[in-house]
């Protein structure tokens, strides 16, 4: 197995282990900030301009989310509190796209407040915005169905949750025009974690191709439209990273030929990447404690799935580096202590030979990582630092402690 690159120096890393407790995740403030300048280079040709709307479920810190304002970004909402997070953070009106399913009614009510872009899941939603008054902004989702594959993380669009049928999408722009909605969106999200380019270009056609007929059907205009997220992220130190300046590339010539052919009035390019922004450039770290040899050579360390769950939920592979070390001389399981016999972080994998106290440094977490965490078996969610464009180190977000974990209960002797 080929090597990969830290975003840190490894002497570093070492020295903030002598600061910080084991288990943390760290941030790279310099490498997220040019990487979302990247993006947003990639598509400088956009006539009537782009913007990434961060997937705010992908890390959701203020700290984080402030440093992607400051880079022109928006945030893509999905919950009550991804909206209380970028209105903190002073991300509000059409910065902010509120995309959701199953949606309360309080989140409507919410993400109107604030301004944002509600982006409908279902057609059904419409009664529910009669409920708060019909934003003048509306934008919808579309769900391809069979004319789409999906990847594994979603599945196929026709087993999806979410979005509209094309006949759907095309009656509900229909009925939010005869109800005052006087801006429209479009918008699509069909993949997660995707490398291949030609998925991304496919289905910017599907999409581009459904905005002219529903312009010509539903008599409105698009005023924006939402290719959605899911560009992945070479995890594997085998995967090839996606050019970003391909898609780009790819989307214009499709852009170009769709709205000229169809005589229509340019709309703003968006997109809701998370992982692509933050994912490579934060990583968790955490400390040997344990070794065991029974059938199969294992390595304990301080954090486990609670901290990290994508290898544990998909069989994801996170790339590790144990510092200090080289070589690959001993196949281990790297594992947590959780009750559950899923809870690894690398299955047979082969790594320098290990010892207690040695640093693991999981490779990739930037995104879905903190995030996804949870606290089944009593476990405490690590502390997030962030490596500033200063040099130096701060906790944005504190470990959690037991009284944390007791706080919402009311029996006597378990009060904080």
């Amino acid at each position: 197995m080929s090597n990969k690159t830290l975003p840190f120096d490894e002497n570093f890393l070492r020295e903030v282990t002598r600061e910080f407790p084991t288990p943390f995740y760290i941030y790279n403030e310099k490498a997220i900030r040019t990487a979302a300048r990247r993006f947003a280079k990639a598509f400088h040709w956009a006539p009537r301009g782009f913007r990434n709307h961060f997937a705010v479920k992908a890390c959701p810190n203020p700290y984080i989310l402030k440093i992607l304002g400051e880079e022109g970004m928006g945030t893509d909402c999905s919950s009550m509190a991804e909206l209380v997070l970028s209105e903190a953070v002073g991300i509000v009106g059409d910065r902010l796209f509120f995309s959701s399913n199953n949606t309360p009614f309080a989140e409507f009510k919410k993400a109107k407040e604030l301004g944002g872009v509600i982006n409908v899941d279902d057609i059904t939603h419409l009664r529910d915005l009669e409920r708060i008054g019909m934003p003048d902004t509306l934008s919808f989702r579309y769900n391809p169905g069979p004319a789409k594959s999906g990847n594994i993380f979603i599945g196929n669009p026709e087993e999806a949750k979410y979005g509209l049928t094309g006949k759907q999408m095309i009656e509900a722009y229909r009925i939010a025009r005869e109800k005052g909605v006087k801006r429209f969106g479009i918008h699509t999200m069909v993949a997660s974690n995707e490398l291949n380019l030609d998925y991304f270009l496919e289905t910017a056609d599907i999409l581009l191709n459904l905005l002219f007929e529903v312009s010509e059907k539903s008599e409105v205009t698009i005023d924006f439209i939402n290719f959605g997220g899911g560009i992945g992220i070479p995890y594997s130190p085998n995967d090839k990273e996606v050019d970003l300046e391909s898609i780009s590339n790819g989307i214009k010539k499709l852009y170009t030929e769709c709205i000229v052919t169809g005589a229509l009035k340019p709309p703003i390019i968006l997109f809701e990447c998370g992982r692509l922004v933050t994912g490579p450039y934060g990583c968790l770290v955490a400390r040997a404690i344990h070794e065991k040899h029974i059938y199969k050579e294992y390595i304990g360390i301080d954090a486990s799935m609670a901290d990290l769950m994508r290898p544990g939920l998909y069989g994801a592979y996170h790339h590790i580096t144990v510092l200090g070390k080289t070589g690959t001389q001993r196949i281990y399981d790297v594992v947590g202590s959780l009750c559950e016999n899923n809870d690894k972080f690398a299955i047979d994998r082969a790594l320098p030979e290990i010892e207690r106290g040695d640093i693991l440094v999981i490779h990739d977490a930037g995104a879905h990582g903190r995030a996804m965490g949870f606290n089944y078996n009593g476990k405490l969610r690590p502390a997030e630092l962030l490596f500033d464009q200063d040099g130096k180190v701060r906790q944005i977000r504190r470990r959690e402690k037991l009284e944390d974990y007791f706080a919402t209960l009311s029996f006597p002797g378990l009060r904080s």
